[in-house]
């Protein structure tokens, strides 16, 4: 089942939060700091309540989350050069790593995408990092293409 988080679920989220940092923090310790927090329980909680910035969180048969989308409602309007848009962007998205490839992250990402488009969204974005090839091969059988790049070069 999919629904809004609520305030007791913030320490699987947090759970969650940990798991992705590593996977970063493996692929680019020069960036992130490993045994972090993301975010504190406080603004997780002051986030809970922002309807403009939803976390949906999938839970299992004991009310155990087991995964999370955190999304933001965006709108691109008034531009010299861009359309008016209004899209959904995916801030980030987990599935335990104990219960992945179990369809969790599509019905996630289905959730998501069905409650965008009921609230008049017309697309959905996201980012994600180059080193996590399992992400970026989940986007893509989801439909995702790229839309933009960011390069480096370290000096």
């Amino acid at each position: 089942m999919i629904r809004r988080a609520i305030p007791s679920d913030i320490p699987a989220i947090n759970n969650l939060l940990r798991q992705v940092l590593e996977v970063h923090a493996d692929g680019r310790p020069d960036i992130f700091k490993r045994g972090t927090a993301k975010y504190s329980d406080e603004k997780l909680q002051t986030m809970l309540y922002n309807q403009s910035a939803p976390i949906f969180v999938a839970i299992d048969e004991y009310d155990t989350v087991v995964g999370y989308a955190f999304c933001q409602y965006r709108m691109i309007k008034d531009s010299a050069f861009i359309h008016d848009i209004k899209y959904c962007y995916i801030d980030d998205i987990c599935v335990d790593k104990n219960v992945r490839r179990k369809g969790i992250g599509t019905l996630l990402y289905q959730h998501v995408k069905t409650q965008a488009k009921a609230d008049g969204y017309d697309e959905i974005r996201l980012n994600v990092w180059s080193l996590n090839e399992s992400a970026i091969h989940f986007y893509q059988k989801l439909g995702f293409t790229p839309l933009s790049m960011i390069m480096q070069q370290k000096i």
